[in-house]
């Protein structure tokens, strides 16, 4: 599990990411969501210890990124932007000094090596020099170094940025494929392919997330209107007339117009309709009514894209002035934060100090009771001793 609490990333006075929150559970695959420069990578980076955090706290598997950085890094796979590889490495070669790097133990290297070729689909350009190959290939050599060493949780970054569809493909299929035995993490600026491939989505921008959802509770959620499109023959041109008062459609528009007199329409329904398929038998029968040939008609669905747009594209630009006083704000808190703690410590180190003064106290107070008991015993004993040779005395 990854846990990010309360987990902002300053550079000056801009942050680059702002008291974000989320988790991340066991076996998951979540999208990262964000225009560029929205604070992806910088949170990806952070989560595998690559970076510090300015505030806040990151869990990986219960361990603090920042108190168990080592244990942190053995847990995870990462796969950066750009597929930095050495040229001069095999792809076998390669994987194998990203075995060493993990510190995968030597009895289990060429085992772990095979087995991340193989998953990768790379067994026949293991002996092949990375310069070498093609893009996908290439991607494939990055995702099986990270992927070496069997890693819980795997983060990949733009990892089919570049490839052409058929590629795109195969490297989705290897994704999903890593759900039985990996968490993973996935940024991606194909909104599409994140759709097909995650279970939850992240989406991030400005420095601050701004949704955590499914991909289809998303779609869902931000669909302002339902629209059917139709495409007509309608030699009369009175399509418009037809439906201009029929019940349940808000607005019609002429979306496209066609050499050979078919027309595409779209046809926005009122907010009250749940179900578009007693409406849309209706427009069926009204168009066959007024000598209208009905060629097709389909709903258009909202895409993971649409929502999107919708989330980030009215959000305002944070002035200056805002950005500053939500820094003086942070630090202002972080201040506080630093005098309670320094308060707290006062008052442990003087209670620490008034029990370590009592207990010196007590120790003194049973070392003069054991010396005047000591005392008293001996002389107890003297006493004993002085009657006796008194008794001895008065016998002869």
């Amino acid at each position: 599990m990854i846990e990010v609490r309360n987990v902002s990333k300053k550079y000056g006075n801009f942050y680059a990411v702002r008291n974000i929150n989320f988790t991340i559970k066991d076996g998951e695959i979540v999208g990262f969501l964000g225009r560029n420069g929205a604070g992806k990578t910088t949170t990806m980076n952070m989560i595998t210890g690559f970076i510090e955090t300015t505030s806040g706290d990151i869990f990986v598997d219960g361990y603090d990124v920042d108190m168990k950085p080592k244990k942190v890094k053995k847990l995870i796979g990462y796969m950066p932007e750009g597929v930095p590889l050495y040229s001069d490495l095999t792809v076998k070669e390669f994987v194998s000094y990203m075995a060493d790097l993990k510190l995968v133990p030597r009895k289990k290297k060429k085992e772990a090596v095979e087995k991340a070729i193989i998953q990768t689909g790379l067994d026949k350009v293991k002996n092949r020099l990375t310069r070498n190959l093609s893009r996908g290939f290439k991607q494939r050599v990055s995702m099986a170094g990270a992927l070496v060493g069997d890693p819980e949780i795997l983060i990949l970054d733009e990892p089919t940025v570049g490839l052409d569809p058929k590629q795109v493909i195969e490297i989705r299929e290897l994704i999903k494929s890593f759900k039985k035995n990996h968490t993973v993490i996935l940024s991606s600026h194909i909104l599409s392919e994140v759709s097909q491939i995650c279970e939850k989505v992240i989406i991030i921008d400005k420095g601050e997330i701004i949704a955590i959802d499914t991909p289809e509770n998303l779609e869902k959620n931000t669909q302002t209107k339902q629209v059917l499109t139709i495409s007509v023959e309608d030699t009369e041109n009175k399509f418009m007339s037809v439906f201009k008062d029929f019940e349940g459609i808000k607005n019609i528009v002429l979306s496209k117009e066609n050499e050979d007199q078919t027309r595409i329409y779209e046809i926005e329904l009122n907010e009250k309709i749940s179900d578009d398929t007693d409406i849309r038998k209706k427009i069926a029968i009204k168009c066959a009514e007024n000598n209208i040939l009905n060629l097709g008609m389909k709903r258009e669905e909202q895409t993971l894209e649409d929502a999107f747009i919708k989330l980030i594209e009215n959000r305002p630009e944070l002035s200056q002035e805002e950005i500053k006083k939500i820094a003086y704000q942070k630090e202002l808190e972080e201040l506080r934060q630093e005098e309670q703690e320094k308060k707290e410590i006062k008052e442990l180190k003087k209670e620490q100090k008034a029990e370590k003064k009592l207990q010196k106290k007590e120790t003194k107070q049973a070392k003069k009771s054991e010396k005047e008991e000591k005392k008293q015993t001996e002389k107890s004993g003297n006493d004993k001793e002085k009657k006796s040779k008194k008794s001895k005395g008065g016998n002869k």
